[in-house]
């Protein structure tokens, strides 16, 4: 009895082998049935990607073309989405993104106050400046008013109203 469970433990292994050797054998037949890919060394150069130029406006979606250089390429142009995002300082690329320092004092001289950026990401391999300085206007530069309290401007109003 005991001799016979084991040559059916035995079938069953030698069973289950054959079947996982077929099943190897399969894949491998069907690989080597697939022709193989040549793989050629491509002569086409590197592509160069123009700016983005926004759909409508001067930032959100917009369209960038490719081109490469090559006798043998089958594809020397093509267009790509691209995003110009709305919050970056266009003046210096739009494709370009500063991190600013805090406004400088005021020069008198010229009544501008300056700041600088570094350069914190370009987008596409943009040319961007390392670092760029902006100014603006100072703004009035006159003394503010000195102003009463509000305490006396009401008091002020409450006795118009009594002598109405």
């Amino acid at each position: 009895m005991q001799q016979q469970q084991q040559r059916r433990m035995f079938t069953v292994a030698l069973l289950a082998f054959i079947f996982v050797l077929a099943a190897m054998g399969t894949t491998e037949a069907g690989k080597k049935e697939k022709p193989e890919k040549k793989v050629k060394k491509s002569d086409c150069g590197e592509w160069q990607w123009s700016v983005c130029v926004p759909t409508s406006g001067d930032c959100g979606l917009g369209t960038r073309e490719g081109t490469r250089t090559g006798a043998e390429c089958k594809q020397t142009m093509k267009t790509q989405r691209c995003k110009i995002p709305c919050n970056w300082k266009k003046q210096f690329g739009a494709e370009c993104k500063y991190q600013f320092q805090a406004w400088g004092e005021c020069d008198l001289n010229t009544a501008l106050k300056t700041r600088t950026g570094n350069l914190k990401r370009a987008l596409h391999n943009a040319d961007c400046q390392k670092t760029v300085t902006i100014s603006k206007p100072c703004g009035k530069l006159t003394k503010p008013k000195p102003q009463e309290p509000k305490k006396k401007k009401k008091e002020g109003k409450k006795q118009e109203k009594m002598l109405d």
